[in-house]
């Protein structure tokens, strides 16, 4: 979503002025003003100050020079009837702007306006407009229509200088294969859409379960949705068969991330006993407008009857449509249908493609045909225009056209096909499936390549390799060191430092936090307490192999410890660092073995099991750049908050060291992530001040992020430092000298990622895509004009600098400079774009094209690459965990 500046307020901004002799100068301006007062400030700055050089003041896209006279009056009918007709064309097309909406449980006719049908259709053309549309798709290029114009001129008897198949077999040979070849293409959509939409889903009525069609559901349906089956439509989620309340997705088709997603049912409906209570309270969902950010929602479930509730729903609680779930059966009820949804407004309808080579044909034909033209005439000059003229005209031009050979579509059509053949057949890269045979010559005319990062510059499985406790740190084959000193650590407590008074009982408020330094820090309490943290600070869900053992109820006793150690775990989590983490961990001997919503359990290497209660989480978003959690050790009773995050964050809020940034910096270049890993023990007082501060922020409606996230940070003070980790990303095989031969070939390599700016800059550096030699410069945060326009004058006076950029801060840039930040972006060796929602993938793609007039190639391997291939000149889809 473009970020739009605010207009009803008053905004101090500062614009800055240079005055010959006089330095800079400040001046105070209201937000109103902003856009003029911006125009003049160039977009250039220098060590004197600012510089405008010739094409380089950034004029508004609304201000033009005022007309006088006539023209003002052309201009102002032009605009009259340019109004006129986006009015009939709106009123034709009857399509009103998405508003929010209020859903009523089962109850259709009770919704407040008509929503689009929930169908998927990706075909190109219908029964109706199939054949005009594939005539218009050949015709509109000049080759084609002047060979149509020519076989037609043999219908003329005076014009007929030859036999009437001579000209119509070419032309109808090429026709026909074009005919057939998309007429094969839109059967296969129709049948890959008719297969999507007939697909069976359980629906709850008053008459119990019923079965409908994924193109028969409505706003307001009640839909199950069963293990490993599509979501057809946006939903809330309600109810799940999971005793948690909680259920996994796969998002792989969404955002290209091959991990689960954690999704919570509503509290309210959660607790009911049965799903038939659904249909008998009266309950309705409050969602906002249908939007594009499939990483944000807001909305409110409201219980009106005998039990009033109320609960705050966010994008933890949906369930958008084409994902998949992954344990359960989920019950949720339909907010957005159709066009309306996540999937298909982050999906661009896809063009016709059309390959260079034929470009060029287009504009040498026409050159010829101007030829042609000169020579009839000169031939007219000679021969004298007496009589009918024009008629000998026309039959000279019939006679010189064979200098444009009539079979030469076909035979460019031959050729394409033979290429397509030996790619398809090629030992190298076996497996290769050509879909378009009409652009396949353009893979050799590629100067950007834009790129996806997980699956396809990425394996998307990560590896633990490195913990550094600021005394001594652990890798490779020291790993075994740690094993040791956490054995040491739960078989001799009191060697481990661990003194239970101290940790237990705090005496007073905010008593804990100081003493914790007069405790003399072993290398084995260290190992202890950054394992410990690393195993309770995360979102990871153990999963069984079968339903029966996740199911089974835990003991403590030494018996069940042992049943329970020899199962067979998968992790699973939103992130794969974190399953890295807990993998890890559980090399090491300290091993997660069951969690739900409010508790958690670990087995230590004796074998014993140690329980903690969940009592707040706080997970990683792209704003905070870190995650936290609450606990409550069962035994000891002891709160403690442990957060982990970027280092960028995190150095401020952990205790003073003199470590952490050269490490992470030693890290960085070895290719790694980082996590910085603190903690912090709280007194019940304290745990409950904050809980009911943190209650009452979340159940506001406005400004709920900037209350919720004011009250965390005020936990989020003086912590202590446990461990720096390194997690190493494995790369596709043989990545790195690809990218150096496409870099030495003269290709630049764009990288878009819907992941992280601190995975997406290591993963660059990691694999290459920015050589040794190359700085990155990290585009800032913006969200205005003002705040574009002076980074756009920071990035500009770096040179040779990689660009690493926000998607959001993009769409400020490209809203107010887009000329200004493509000249700047393609002019850099690599670009790096992260947070990018598919739209904002294919628009990248257009504007590339657009801007520098050159040929695209985009290569994906997820769903969320779909739009950037179909956008590009060139686009190819590999298989991998995304497929």
């Amino acid at each position: 979503m473009r970020t739009k500046m605010a207009t009803g307020e008053n905004i101090p901004l500062r614009s800055v002025e240079y005055r010959k002799g006089k330095g800079l100068k400040y001046s105070r301006f209201n937000s109103e003003d902003e856009s003029s007062s911006m125009d003049e400030v160039p977009l250039m700055l220098s060590e004197d100050g600012f510089e405008s050089e010739d094409g380089e003041s950034l004029l508004s896209r609304g201000r033009q020079p005022q007309k006088k006279g006539l023209s003002a009056f052309s201009d102002g009918v032009k605009n009259c009837w340019d109004s006129c007709c986006e009015c009939l064309l709106s009123r034709c097309r009857r399509r009103s702007e998405p508003k929010p909406r209020t859903v009523w449980f089962n109850r259709a006719d009770r919704n407040e306006e008509r929503y689009p049908p929930n169908v998927i259709r990706n075909q190109k053309f219908n029964i109706i407009t199939f054949v005009p549309g594939v005539l218009y798709d050949q015709f509109k290029f000049f080759l084609n229509l002047y060979f149509l114009v020519v076989a037609l001129s043999q219908f003329i008897p005076d014009l007929k200088i030859g036999y009437l198949y001579t000209y119509w077999a070419p032309l109808g040979f090429v026709l026909s294969v074009t005919m057939c070849r998309e007429a094969v293409d839109e059967i296969n959509r129709w049948r890959r859409d008719r297969e999507v939409n007939s697909q069976q889903y359980k629906k709850l009525t008053d008459r119990g379960v019923v079965r409908v069609s994924s193109a028969d559901i409505q706003v307001s349906d009640l839909i199950y949705v069963e293990k490993n089956q599509r979501v057809p439509a946006d939903m809330v989620f309600l109810k799940t068969t999971e005793k948690s309340g909680a259920c996994f997705i796969r998002t792989d088709q969404l955002d290209g991330e091959t991990d689960w997603k954690l999704r919570l049912a509503i509290p309210s409906t959660q607790a009911l006993a049965i799903d038939s209570d659904l249909i008998h309270i009266e309950a309705n969902v409050y969602a906002e407008k249908p939007q594009r950010n499939i990483h944000s929602f807001i909305g409110n479930f409201s219980r009106n009857d005998e039990n009033k509730a109320e609960d705050s729903l966010s994008v933890e609680n949906t369930l958008w449509s084409n994902t998949v779930v992954a344990s359960g059966t989920a019950l949720g009820v339909v907010i957005y249908t159709g066009a309306e949804t996540r999937s298909v407004m982050n999906t661009s309808h896809p063009p016709s493609k059309v390959g260079l080579l034929d470009l060029e044909i287009n504009r040498l034909t026409k050159v010829l045909f101007f030829a042609v033209v000169v020579l009839s005439l000169v031939m007219m000059i000679l021969k004298g225009f007496g009589g009918p003229w024009y008629r000998y005209f026309f039959r000279f031009i019939l006679l010189f056209s064979y200098i444009i050979p009539i079979s030469l579509r076909v035979n460019l059509d031959m050729g394409k096909a033979a290429y397509s053949w030996m790619i398809s057949r090629d030992n190298e890269i076996p497996g290769t499936v050509v879909r378009s045979s009409t652009i396949t010559e353009d893979l050799g005319r590629i100067l950007y390549l834009l790129s996806d990062k997980t699956g396809t510059l990425t394996q998307n499985e990560m590896v633990f390799k490195k913990i550094h406790l600021g005394t001594v740190s652990f890798s490779g084959d020291s790993m075994d060191e740690v094993v040791s000193h956490l054995r040491t650590a739960y078989a001799h407590p009191t060697v481990a430092g661990q003194p239970a008074s101290t940790t237990s009982t705090p005496s007073r408020k905010g008593s804990a936090t100081p003493q914790q330094p007069m405790i003399r820090r072993t290398v084995v309490t260290r190992v202890l307490e950054a394992v410990k943290a690393l195993a309770l600070c995360h979102n990871v869900t153990p999963v069984y192999e079968s339903e029966e053992e996740e199911n089974e109820d835990v003991e403590a006793d030494q018996v069940e410890a042992d049943q329970e150690g020899d199962k067979t775990i998968t992790y699973q989590a939103s992130s794969p660092d974190e399953v890295a983490l807990v993998t890890w961990t559980e090399e090491i001997g300290l091993k997660l073995i069951r969690r739900d919503l409010t508790s958690m359990q670990l087995m230590t290497p004796s074998g014993a099991i140690q329980t903690y209660d969940i009592l707040q989480v706080f997970p990683f978003t792209s704003e905070s750049k870190r995650m936290g959690i609450i606990v409550r050790e069962e035994v000891t009773g002891e709160i403690t908050f442990y957060m982990k995050g970027a280092d960028v964050v995190m150095s401020s809020i952990v205790q003073y060291n003199d470590w952490l940034d050269e490490e992470c910096g030693n890290m960085a270049r070895e290719g790694l992530r980082t996590l910085v890993v603190a903690k912090k023990t709280l007194t019940e007082e304290q745990y409950q001040d904050f809980e009911s501060r943190y209650n009452s922020a979340k159940l506001s409606v406005q400004d709920r992020a900037l209350k919720v996230s004011a009250v965390v940070e005020s936990l989020e003070r003086d912590m202590e430092l446990l461990c720096l980790t390194g997690v190493e990303d494995k790369l596709q095989a043989d990545v790195r000298p690809t990218l150096e031969l496409l870099r030495n070939a003269g290709i630049k390599v764009w990288m878009l990622t819907g992941d992280k700016l601190e995975t997406a800059e290591c993963i660059a550096k990691s694999s290459r895509l920015v050589s040794r030699t190359q700085t990155i410069h990290v585009f800032k945060q913006v969200s205005n004009r003002a705040e574009a326009h002076l980074e756009l004058n920071a990035f500009r006076r770096k040179n040779d600098s990689a660009l690493v950029i926000r998607g959001d801060s993009m769409e400020v840039c490209l809203k107010y400079y887009e000329h200004e930040f493509m000249e700047l972006a393609c002019q850099c060796p690599a670009v790096i774009i992260c947070r990018c929602s598919p739209t904002q993938k294919a628009e990248v793609v257009r504007l590339i094209k657009q801007h520098t007039r050159r040929r695209c190639a985009a290569i994906g391997d997820g769903g969320n690459d779909v739009s950037m291939i179909q956008a590009a000149d060139a686009g190819i889809g590999i298989v991998g965990k995304t497929r």
